[in-house]
């Protein structure tokens, strides 16, 4: 998280209002002993919906144990920065796979799932071997190797958002429409921006659960909240 989270804020917020510099400002709200008028500050600016400030501080993810399905909608989060393991110079013979809850809850649709991660694995390492064959090896040859790989393999990637896109982030993520492997990690990320910013974070989720009502509409509501009505 971004050193100083709230007393950054809280300058940042008071900037818009105040014709004293910012950094004077930070000083000021750094020294103080009590931060509860920053916090009721804050939390007040974010309620008012001038979430423009929260651009200031951002926090930054190691992410792992997530498969490349995650990350496919991961990144179209445009406003974040990503650095993700990349298939190319990683070689990728004893991949890890995610395998989601409802095949595993099935025996026979467990065991289809298994046997061809198996031959996939079996399948990548008979392909690096044609590689080495032609003397081609390394990067080189995990570049067309991995064309077979899996959305389930498992990956690695660093994430870096705003608190403004984190706000978005998880009300989009967090809603029970949302895929069920990125629904867990928004969950988890924001038990963690909560923990550190309760500020911002504390009333942060489901976008219907700042709205009151689902926008989702009747064919896919999951009837947590009443639909609006027109």
């Amino acid at each position: 998280m971004t050193p100083d989270a709230l007393a950054l804020l809280y300058a940042a917020c008071r900037q818009c209002y105040s014709a004293h510099a910012a950094a004077d400002i930070m000083d000021a709200a750094r020294a103080a002993a009590e931060t509860d008028k920053q916090v009721a500050f804050v939390r007040a600016v974010v309620a008012s919906g001038h979430e423009s400030p929260l651009e200031h501080v951002s926090f930054s993810f190691g992410v792992e144990g997530v498969s490349r399905a995650l990350t496919h909608q991961l990144v179209r989060h445009r406003i974040a920065s990503y650095s993700q393991q990349s298939q190319r110079y990683v070689n990728a013979e004893h991949f890890d796979y995610i395998e989601p809850p409802s095949i595993a809850a099935d025996p026979e649709a467990h065991a289809v799932f298994v046997r061809i991660m198996e031959e996939v694995r079996t399948a990548y390492s008979r392909l690096l071997a044609c590689a080495r064959r032609r003397g081609v090896s390394g990067e080189q040859a995990n570049q067309d190797a991995r064309f077979i790989l899996p959305q389930a393999t498992e990956t690695k990637i660093v994430v870096t958002m705003n608190c403004r896109q984190l706000l978005h982030f998880f009300r989009e993520r967090c809603c029970t429409r949302a895929q069920w492997e990125i629904r867990s990690l928004a969950g988890r990320m924001l038990d963690v921006c909560r923990r550190e910013l309760p500020a911002v974070f504390e009333n942060a989720g489901a976008k219907c659960e700042q709205l009151g009502y689902c926008p989702e509409g009747e064919k896919f509501t999951c009837s947590r909240y009443p639909v609006r009505r027109r």
